[in-house]
């Protein structure tokens, strides 16, 4: 249900003229368009003309971010349970808050200059958005790890943690290598390319690993004798697959997807040379990433596994950890949603006061003699409802003169797509 704050000028009246005057354009017995209630606007500091103007422009704005603040810790309060959040600002409901509004004058200073009053209550609001942020962030990744857990879970063997998906009878049917020299890989991939895999496998990575030798053929003399060759010898004129020709085995399956075990050699020494009278050292290469990345190219997952029976059941126990950590998450955040909510609010319907106030002092101007009031307008009653407002408060019309209109025209005739009222008029809806 909307609300709208009013302000008219006194007139040099007495401001329950100025009120009942008000009540009689939309909230008597004869024009019952909405509810009335006495609006308090404190005396604040004025400054000068330009500090105001310059004031008026930023306000728009200002107001803007802390109701977008407020909307935002609203939302992520709902967000976070099921049921509909219920938010209180001071104590009461919303609504009671708006139509029992009082100035805090104890955490907003009505003396202090207009500038850095609206910085106090801009900055506390802001303040509570940066907290929001890093509370949000700090619980979602704590979700996203809850939910990468319960994936890896339930998952098929291309995802899921191993040490749950094997048992001490998978391991036995197997050969394990870790050696210097060997190493045994666990690959996975989906059910319906399990005969592509077994055809394959030997040539998956066949440009990894280089199995030339000394060219026998230009001096025979030597053959069948240990000779060093270094450097001479082009190992890589031979190229083809790290894979241990008989060690692919089948570990087990289940209805999406398969585990096969793999050994291949870890790695390859590349002698070194001398470039003039200095020696260059020889480099190990390494062919266990070659190899993952030659199996990704066919949609083979090599998993980082390494067999713990002790830690079969630690994905149940690290997903029952993580659950705990983000209820107790979801919790505190809730219970920070209600109670700075009720901070946020308070921010933004005192930045609504001072709107009031600057637009008031720059319609009728000083010395400050306005009267404002707040109206709760039923839903869809808002156009009744404002042109009675526009009919009964606006001054009377006096006739325009010839030069006048000529430079009403020259203006453009308006402040572009606005609404104007001859009042102050601010409209919300909490």
């Amino acid at each position: 249900m909307p609300y709208y704050i009013a302000a008219i000028s006194n007139s040099g009246g007495a401001p329950e003229q100025a009120y009942r005057k008000m009540q009689n354009a939309a909230a008597c017995p004869e024009k019952p368009l909405a509810e009335m209630f006495k609006f308090e606007v404190p005396s604040l500091m004025v400054g000068t003309l330009d500090s105001l103007m310059t004031l008026s422009d930023e306000l728009g704005k200002t107001d803007q971010l802390v109701e977008a603040i407020t909307r935002k810790i609203e939302k992520s309060g709902a967000e976070l349970t099921s049921q509909k959040a219920d938010f209180t600002v001071g104590g009461v409901p919303p609504n009671r808050y708006i139509q029992q509004f009082a100035w805090d004058y104890a955490k907003y200073p009505n003396r202090r200059p207009l500038k850095e009053l609206v910085a106090l209550i801009s900055g506390g609001a802001q303040a509570i958005d940066e907290e929001l942020k890093q509370l949000g962030t700090s619980f979602q990744e704590k979700t996203m790890a809850l939910s990468d857990a319960k994936r890896r879970k339930g998952g098929n063997l291309m995802v899921a943690d191993l040490n749950d998906a094997l048992n001490p009878e998978d391991m036995r049917k197997i050969t394990v290598h870790n050696s210097e020299y060997l190493k045994t890989v666990f690959v996975a991939f989906p059910s319906q390319a399990e005969d592509d895999f077994e055809k394959v496998i030997y040539d998956v990575g066949k440009t990894i690993v280089g199995y030339g030798g000394p060219d026998w053929s230009r001096d025979p003399r030597n053959l069948g004798h240990p000779v060093k060759f270094g450097s001479l010898v082009d190992r890589f004129r031979k190229k083809g697959s790290p894979v241990v020709p008989g060690s692919v085995q089948k570990v087990t399956s289940d209805k999406d997807s398969c585990l096969y075990v793999v050994t291949i050699l870890k790695s390859q020494y590349q002698a070194g040379y001398y470039e003039g009278d200095e020696f260059q050292a020889g480099t190990k290469v390494d062919f266990i990433q070659l190899f993952e990345k030659a199996c990704r190219d066919k949609r083979f997952v090599v998993r980082d596994f390494e067999y713990d029976p002790s830690q079969s059941s630690r994905s149940s126990m690290q997903i029952e950890q993580l659950q705990t950590e983000v209820e107790g998450m979801r919790s505190g955040l809730s219970r920070w949603t209600k109670t700075h909510y009720g901070e946020a609010f308070v921010a933004w319907m005192h930045i609504k006061v001072v709107r009031v106030f600057v637009e008031s002092v720059l319609r009728y101007g000083l010395p400050v003699d306005f009267t404002a009031v707040l109206y709760k307008v039923p839903a869809g009653a808002d156009k009744e409802f404002v042109d009675a407002l526009d009919k009964e408060l606006a001054p009377p019309k006096r006739e325009i003169t010839k030069e006048e209109g000529e430079e009403n025209q020259d203006d453009g005739g308006d402040d572009g797509d606005e609404e104007y009222h001859e009042f102050v008029l601010q409209s919300f809806e909490p």
